[in-house]
């Protein structure tokens, strides 16, 4: 079986991946260890994470904020066994739109699991013990990623578990330890909060999503607070054991007093590791470091000529949507094209409510690299559209060269920040500056106009509203 191109896992980055070199006119083939296509995204990850997050939020809102809109609904209830079996119904309709892609684009689906034997020929090994081997003189690892577990965590996936069992999850814990605070934290923490569970976060760094602006942590940490949330950060997590019907997690905070913290679950969201094992990658002789396939920039092309990698096994963030681009990327260079991604331009985002996303350089970033800046911000509760909904926690954050006014950075948290931030990724795209956006003409009453007064603010403190 000979093909032009062969990609091996069907994630975000592998299906888009395979789509656009068959757009390319080049015979492709995609193999997937699972009979479902879609990845970590699609199936146990960004897909049935929102699902769960927009059913839990519907829940939270019926019981908080219903009434003060004039809607009564007597008692509610949460179902947590109707969630996931809807949860599961969203993830296999997506899973039911990729199988229809491949099919449309006359992708070739392989199931099994992938290895290389050379550079030019993968075998893929099925359920039924068969084997089948393919060849191409291009080949895209794209393979994504799993959950980091420490040795000393223990993890059961019954009481010491990752997302991936915190998405089936058949009761609402009565305390639900969270070990990190980072987005996976943050996101499936908030979705048991609003669920009547006690949330304990255990982080290492001294906020919430540490990676992002910390202006962001803080706002987030003020409303996940809300929802009854307590946090331990600057303290190092030692040891989790399963004592039948309750988990003990032993950690030591920043002076090395120890702490003990007693609940029903554990979930474990320290990070995610690059999947590559048993690729055989030794084989053919392509390099990595510390986990991850090492690549060429300008190509993403291995050091074994041929053999590319996208996504999570790579540098960089591990997002879906960088993924992607970079699935695009690999496809359109084996053709002879020149594409381009702007790595500083792909936006991460943390879909709690409010949510909270991010593009370009946070404010620590340009402290540390001596750039000159400045800033404006604008908070959502001067916003007619945010008074009128009752989303008013949060802020537009938007930083700017000093000298130039091009803007370096915008961070949002609020609601619909996953939406607004594409503007920001559109406008720094084009190198504008603050003064660009803020002549802007904005639709009111909407969210968006906070991200125009943010820039007025910037621009010599001219904001209309604050």
């Amino acid at each position: 079986m000979e093909y032009d191109v062969i990609v091996i896992g069907s994630g975000p980055g592998g299906y888009v991946a395979a789509i656009r070199s068959a757009q390319l006119g080049l015979k492709t083939a995609i193999i997937e260890k699972y009979n479902a296509l879609g990845g970590t995204c699609l199936n146990v990850g960004c897909i049935p994470s929102k699902a769960l997050l927009d059913s839990t939020e519907h829940y939270y809102n019926a019981v908080n904020h219903f009434e003060e809109h004039g809607i009564t609904v007597g008692k509610v209830k949460a179902d947590i066994k109707k969630m996931i079996e809807r949860k599961s119904e969203v993830v296999k309709k997506m899973n039911n739109g990729v199988n229809f892609l491949m099919k449309k684009n006359k992708i070739t689906v392989v199931n099994g699991f992938g290895s290389f034997i050379d550079k030019n020929t993968v075998k893929v090994a099925k359920e039924d013990g068969s084997e089948q081997q393919l060849t191409s003189k291009n080949i895209i690892i794209a393979t994504g990623s799993k959950p980091v577990i420490l040795p000393f965590m223990n993890y059961d996936r019954t009481r010491i578990i990752t997302s991936t069992e915190a998405l089936n999850l058949q009761e609402v814990p009565k305390h639900l330890i969270v070990i990190g605070a980072g987005v996976i934290g943050a996101e499936l923490g908030s979705v048991y909060a609003r669920l009547g569970a006690k949330v304990t976060f255990v982080e290492f760094a001294d906020s919430m999503i540490a990676t992002m602006d910390k202006t962001m942590g803080k706002e987030l940490q003020k409303s996940v607070k809300k929802l009854g949330a307590e946090f331990h950060f600057n303290t190092k997590v030692t040891k989790i054991e399963n004592l039948g019907k309750e988990v003990l997690v032993t950690a030591e905070d920043k002076d090395g007093k120890p702490v003990e913290i007693k609940g029903d679950y554990c979930l474990v969201s320290i990070g995610r590791r690059p999947y590559t094992d048993n690729l055989n990658l030794e084989a053919v002789g392509v390099s990595t470091e510390r986990g991850k396939v090492l690549v060429d920039e300008h190509t993403l092309q291995t050091n074994v000529p041929g053999i590319y990698a996208i996504g999570d096994v790579i540098r960089g963030a591990m997002l879906a949507h960088k993924a992607e681009e970079e699935g695009v990327f690999v496809a359109e260079t084996i053709v002879g094209q020149k594409p381009h991604i702007n790595y500083n331009l792909i936006p991460g985002v943390v879909y709690t409510w409010p949510e909270v996303a991010s593009v370009g350089k946070t404010e620590e970033e340009l402290k540390t690299a001596g750039v000159s800046y400045k800033t404006g911000s604008f908070p959502f509760k001067a916003l007619g559209r945010a008074t009128a909904s009752g989303d008013v926690d949060g802020l537009v954050k938007i930083l700017a060269d000093k000298a130039t006014d091009e803007v370096l950075g915008v961070h949002i948290i609020g609601a619909r920040a996953a939406d607004m931030i594409a503007e920001a990724v559109t406008a720094m795209e084009f190198r504008a500056s603050a003064e660009d956006i803020a002549r802007i003409s904005h639709a009111h009453p909407t969210y968006m106009e906070a991200v125009k007064e943010a820039a007025l603010a910037a621009t010599e403190n001219r904001s209309i509203h604050s």
